[in-house]
């Protein structure tokens, strides 16, 4: 770690702030060009905990990076993790207010609910199998609180930037049709993402990682590095298999698994 205390903490205030006002806040990578990874964790855990002193109140995790595309193109090999507020959850179909976020964007993704809790190290599939209660098709709703580019480099923002800003976190749609993780080959569930009835992107859940089951061993042995662990109810996000997709105001966003189910949400 690069950063100390009083930065890391200033850099989860205009974070905060940012969120608040829906003004977003420059690059922390440009700010403090030597930050790593375990500084951008710090600021994350820093983030979460002023919203939590705020009144919120954490409901599970979800995952990033998982593809090999998206670990490409930001040049790391691992996924990143954040954490799901209750403000986040929106109803299947719900509208989302206009005033709530800055840059939105949608993916389509597996989420899983948890029955029992799971605590690693050594977390195995199984482990994370019999500790799911259901999986089901869900929307995660990114947002930036951070620029995408910097006005006057022109540098574009880096992995540290995203995790620090709670991975760009900011919403979950989830769907209402439940099942097995045990007896559903998650490697095969697809998605044909539309918005305004127009398809934008299609996927496999094998994208993540191969096996969506295989994000939540990464999370549950990287959490336990940190004293941390899913917890039984918390929803648990396993990371997209689609790019994602921009989101306008008045845009209808509908995600179609086939039989594994549907859901939707649209922009105000």
């Amino acid at each position: 770690m690069s950063l100390t205390q009083v930065q890391t903490e200033a850099a989860a205030a205009a974070l905060f702030e940012a969120e608040k006002t829906r003004i977003q806040t420059g690059l922390l990578t440009r700010a403090h060009p030597d930050m790593d990874m375990e500084d951008a964790y710090a600021i994350q855990a820093a983030l979460v905990a002023r919203k939590c002193a705020a009144g919120r109140t954490i409901r599970g995790w979800k995952i990033g990076l998982t593809s090999k595309a998206m670990q490409d193109a930001l040049k790391i090999d691992i996924p990143d993790s954040g954490v799901l507020f209750d403000d986040m959850f929106f109803a299947n179909g719900a509208t989302i207010p206009g005033d709530r976020f800055i840059q939105t964007r949608i993916e389509a993704e597996i989420a899983f609910v948890m029955k029992s809790d799971l605590r690693g190290p050594d977390v195995t599939r199984d482990a994370v199998l019999a500790a799911t209660d259901y999986v089901c098709p869900a929307l995660e709703i990114l947002d930036t609180r951070i620029v995408r580019a910097d006005p006057e480099t022109g540098a574009l923002r880096k992995i540290f930037d995203t995790i620090s800003d709670n991975a760009a976190n900011a919403g979950i749609v989830l769907g209402k049709e439940r099942h097995n993780p045990a007896t559903t080959d998650l490697r095969w569930v697809g998605c044909i993402a539309r918005r305004n009835g127009e398809v934008e992107e299609t996927g496999l859940g094998a994208g993540v990682l191969d096996d969506p089951v295989t994000a939540l061993v990464w999370l549950a042995n990287r959490l336990a590095a940190y004293g941390q662990s899913i917890s039984a109810g918390d929803t648990v996000l396993s990371g997209s298999f689609i790019r994602p997709v921009e989101a306008r105001g008045g845009d209808l966003i509908e995600a179609d698994y086939g039989p594994f189910g549907s859901v939707e949400c649209r922009f105000a």
